[in-house]
C-alpha cells in the first residue's frame, strides 16, 4: 500500500502542485478580493481540463503493433524486433513515449515520436542477449501527456512472451575421455548380432531374422533375400553432473564459477552432440535437473534449455546428489563432473561409481581465482590418487584450452574423450 501510494504521488506530482497553487490562489482571492489571485485561480481552473483532454485525445486512433523474430536465442546473439505505431484518427499526435517493459539485461525500445493524421512509423529495435535465462517481453505500451506534464494516459498494444536465452558454448578441440564399457565402444569394429546405427554389409536370410533387418535395394537386385549385417558403433552414455550448491560457489555474474560450469556443461554436450554420442544431464539446483541420455540435435537443445534457468541455489552437495543419483551410474557409462568444490567428500562418491564400471573425469574450477577462500589442490591430489582423468580451470581462462591441454609430468591425466 505504501508502494502504490509512493509511486501515485511520483506521477502526479505536478498536478498536486498545481492544485495546491490553486487552492493558495483562490484563500486570499476570497479574502482580501484582490483581482490578481482571482485571474490565477481561473487560468488554472480552464487550464486544468484542457490538459486533460489534451492528453486524453493524444491517445484516441493510436494502434501499436510489434513483430519478434525469434523467442530462442543464444547468449551473445541479438534480438531484434519490429514496431509499428499508426495514428489512424485526423488529429496529430505532438508526444507519444513508446516502450516495451521487460526483465532482458540491455533490453530497452523506448522512443518519442509525433505522427501526422494517418501516418505511421516503424523501426526496428536490436537488444543483445547477454545473460542466459528466461526473460518476459511485456505488451508494447504507448503514453501521452499534456504540454505541462498533468496527465499521463497509457495504452498497451499486443502481447507479453517469454524468450530463452541458451548458454554460449565454446569449441572444444583435442578433447578424450575414458570410453565406457558397451557393446561398440572404442575404435575396435566387430560384427555384432545387435541392431545398431551401422550396418557395413548384407548376408542372405536365415530362419528368424527380423524382418526388418531385410535390405529391400539388395533382395531386388539379387532376388533373394537379403539382411543387414551390423557393426558394433560408440553408444555409451556420457553424463554431465553439475554441483550446484549455493555453499561451493564464488564470484558473482559473468564472472562466477556458476556460469563457467554451465559454459563447460554447454560445450561438452556441444562436442558430443556434434560426436553422435548419448548424452544426459544431472544437477541439484532450486530442484534436480535431470535430463536423461540420448542423442541428436534435439537432446542437445534440451540440454541447453535446463542450462538456461539453472540457478547454483541449491543446498544438496555434490556428494550427497552421487550418493543419491549413482547408481545411474554403471560400466555403460562416462561421467564428467564440473564442480567447484574444495571438499574431498564427493570424490568416494565417483570411486563408488568406479567400482560400478563407470569412467570418471573431473574438471575442477578453481573457487579462489573468483575470490573463494580455498583452492582445489587437495582434492586434485585426491582425483589424481584415485586415477581420475581431471582437468583444471580458472577465471579468465581459456576453457577450450584447459579442457585439450595434455598434462604436465606429476599431474593427473588431463580431462579428455578416449583413453
Amino acid at each position: 500500500m505504501i508502494t502504490a501510494s509512493r509511486r501515485a504521488l511520483r506521477r502526479y506530482r505536478s498536478l498536486l502542485i498545481v492544485c495546491a497553487i490553486l487552492v493558495a490562489s483562490l484563500v486570499p482571492a476570497f479574502s482580501t478580493g484582490f483581482w490578481l489571485p482571482f485571474r490565477l485561480a481561473y487560468v488554472i481552473a480552464l487550464a486544468l481540463p484542457l490538459c486533460y483532454l489534451w492528453a486524453r485525445l493524444s491517445l484516441f486512433g493510436v494502434h501499436a503493433e510489434i513483430e519478434r523474430a525469434a523467442d530462442r536465442l543464444q547468449q551473445g546473439q541479438a534480438l531484434g524486433e519490429r514496431v509499428s505505431i499508426s495514428n489512424r484518427s485526423l488529429l496529430s499526435k505532438l508526444w507519444l513515449e513508446v516502450d516495451e517493459p521487460s526483465d532482458l539485461p540491455g533490453h530497452a525500445i523506448r522512443r518519442v515520436i509525433s505522427l501526422q493524421p494517418r501516418q505511421r512509423r516503424s523501426w526496428k529495435a536490436v537488444s543483445t542477449c547477454e545473460r542466459r535465462g528466461m526473460y518476459t517481453l511485456g505488451r508494447v505500451t504507448v503514453t501521452s501527456g499534456d504540454p505541462f506534464g498533468l496527465f499521463r494516459f497509457s495504452k498497451s498494444f499486443g502481447h507479453s512472451q517469454t524468450v530463452l536465452v541458451y548458454p554460449r558454448p565454446v569449441e572444444l578441440t583435442g578433447v578424450r575421455l575414458p570410453p565406457a564399457e558397451l557393446l561398440g565402444e572404442g575404435v575396435l569394429h566387430r560384427p555384432t548380432h545387435y541392431v545398431t546405427s551401422n550396418a557395413v554389409s548384407v548376408r542372405q536370410y536365415a530362419f528368424g531374422d527380423s524382418y526388418n533387418r531385410i535390405h529391400w535395394p539388395s533382395t531386388a537386385r539379387t532376388r533373394e533375400l537379403m539382411v543387414k549385417l551390423f557393426e558394433m558403433d560408440p553408444a555409451s552414455d556420457v553424463w554431465i553432473v553439475m554441483d550446484l550448491e549455493a555453499n561451493a560457489q564464488a564470484g558473482s555474474g559473468d564472472e562466477s564459477t556458476e556460469e563457467y560450469a554451465v559454459t563447460l556443461a554447454a560445450s561438452i554436450a556441444n562436442h558430443f552432440c556434434h560426436s553422435s554420442r548419448s548424452i544426459g544431464l544431472l544437477a541439484f539446483g532450486e530442484a534436480l535437473q535431470l535430463v536423461q541420455p540420448e542423442r541428436g540435435i534435439g537432446q542437445y537443445i534440451r540440454i541447453l534449455e535446463s542450462l538456461a534457468v539453472m540457478r547454483a541455489s541449491g543446498d544438496v552437495s555434490l556428494a550427497q546428489l552421487l550418493s543419491e543419483e549413482g547408481k545411474r551410474f554403471g560400466r555403460h557409462s562416462t561421467v564428467v563432473v564440473i564442480t567447484p568444490s574444495t571438499q574431498e567428500d564427493w570424490v568416494l562418491g565417483l570411486q563408488v561409481a568406479a567400482e560400478r564400471g563407470a569412467k570418471l573425469a573431473a574438471v575442477l574450477i578453481e573457487p579462489n581465482t573468483f575470490g573463494g577462500g580455498r583452492d582445489s589442490l587437495v582434492v586434485f591430489g585426491a582425483l589424481t590418487a584415485a586415477g581420475i582423468h581431471t582437468s583444471v580451470v580458472k577465471r579468465s581462462g581459456d576453457i577450450g584450452t584447459a579442457l585439450g591441454s595434455a598434462p604436465s609430468a606429476g599431474q593427473a591425466p588431463a580431462f579428455s574423450v578416449g583413453g
